[in-house]
């Protein structure tokens, strides 16, 4: 890796309205608040990540406030001036003496992996890839891909409408995309599936399907409401049970004929470890905001390929900046499943993403070859800096 001196530090705040308000079991986004941390190097180079909370505590702890502070008043400071040579040095100081704030610590680990790409004027999926080298990673695993499937991903609608949600789901599979997942929760569950079912079949279209529960399911109290969900070919069920309900999650995989995909729960390279040793679900999404960065990222791909699990990218959904990260780490082969990658204008107003992402009539979007060009717009309104 490059050396980095950080010289100044700007921090942005950004608010893209959603085309349609996306709703999951624990709450609903209308308007996608970002912040955009910026590195500057001493040789004038600048870098750019993202920290893309909710705005309220919902999916996870961390909320736009939360991370502002976090930001302003632990990590940042800890980086102006610093010389970093090394991703592991870099997730060392971020972590030291600080307890979860992931996605606080992901805007910064992503800006530095990106001003590093931009000095070296390398793709930001080359210096992954050579991460997990340096890793273990080796062979099938590590040979990345030009581009990425994307799947969509289709929220609870407003008063769980079934009409809306085949029509989202009809104009998704048309589209070219090649999976479907539904947001559910406890009420709101098998009648999607299988409306969602009946499109897929009319369609003539043979596409996975899973949902994600973020969490909504009780395993003593929702055990009627899962196994109703069996008999109708779903790739696997995503986090049915909160983040802390790792046990639950392994009782549930060993018991029902559909498998459990970790999310939430998953937060760390040393809790995929503990999933491994209790034989524990191996299907795992790999976010990068829910894990910090990139370089746990990487610890935990590295840990799951090492393990067999079956592997996928997962976003909040991020902006156009947050994407690249998620876009790096998919290309990867270990990556089996489609992606939450979407194009922009799936999300916002074309022309409004920070970053314009595009996807194929095939669905497929490529992974670049070269970190986008960016500058901070009027869209971004400066919050605080260091120097």
């Amino acid at each position: 890796m490059h050396e980095v001196v950080i010289e100044r530090v700007r921090v942005y705040e950004v608010a893209l309205p959603l085309r349609v308000a996306f709703t999951i079991s624990g709450g609903s986004m209308s308007v996608r608040r970002s912040l955009i941390i910026e590195l500057v190097d001493r040789s004038g180079v600048c870098g750019y990540g993202e920290s893309a909370p909710f705005e309220f505590p919902f999916y996870s702890a961390e909320t736009i406030s939360s991370v502002k502070a976090c930001l302003r008043e632990t990590l940042l400071p800890r980086v102006v001036g610093r010389e970093i040579k090394r991703p592991e040095a870099l997730l060392e100081l971020l972590a030291d003496g600080v307890r979860g704030n992931r996605m606080a610590r992901a805007g910064v680990d992503t800006a530095w992996w990106d001003l590093v790409a931009r000095m070296r004027g390398e793709s930001l999926v080359r210096l992954v890839n050579r991460r997990l080298g340096e890793l273990g990673v080796a062979g099938e695993h590590l040979r990345p891909s030009d581009s990425v499937a994307c799947g969509v991903a289709i929220g609870i609608p407003a008063d769980e409408d079934l009409e809306v949600l085949e029509n989202e789901v009809r104009t998704a599979v048309r589209r070219g995309y090649q999976r479907v997942k539904l947001k559910i929760r406890p009420g709101w569950d098998r009648d999607p599936v299988l409306a969602a079912r009946r499109v897929l079949q009319s369609e003539g279209t043979k596409v996975p399907m899973w949902v994600d529960a973020n969490g909504a399911y009780d395993r003593a109290g929702h055990k009627e409401d899962l196994a109703a969900l069996d008999d109708l070919g779903l790739l696997f069920i995503e986090q049915p049970f909160p983040e802390e309900a790792l046990w639950d999650a392994t009782v549930q995989n060993h018991e029902s004929p559909t498998p459990v995909c970790l999310d939430e729960s998953l937060v760390s390279d040393d809790v995929a470890r503990q999933v491994v040793e209790m034989d524990g679900p191996l299907i795992w999404n790999l976010k990068v905001q829910r894990l910090g960065g990139l370089e746990e990222t990487c610890r935990v791909y590295a840990r799951g390929v090492a393990a067999g699990a079956k592997l996928w990218v997962g976003t909040m959904p991020e902006t156009g900046i947050g994407a690249q990260a998620a876009l790096a780490v998919a290309a990867h082969p270990g990556c089996v499943y489609p992606t939450d990658l979407e194009p922009s204008d799936r999300w916002y107003d074309p022309g409004t993403d920070l970053v314009n992402l595009t996807m194929s009539g095939s669905g497929r979007m490529c992974v670049p070859d070269a970190v986008p060009e960016f500058k901070p717009g009027d869209s971004m309104g400066l919050l605080f800096e260091f120097d």
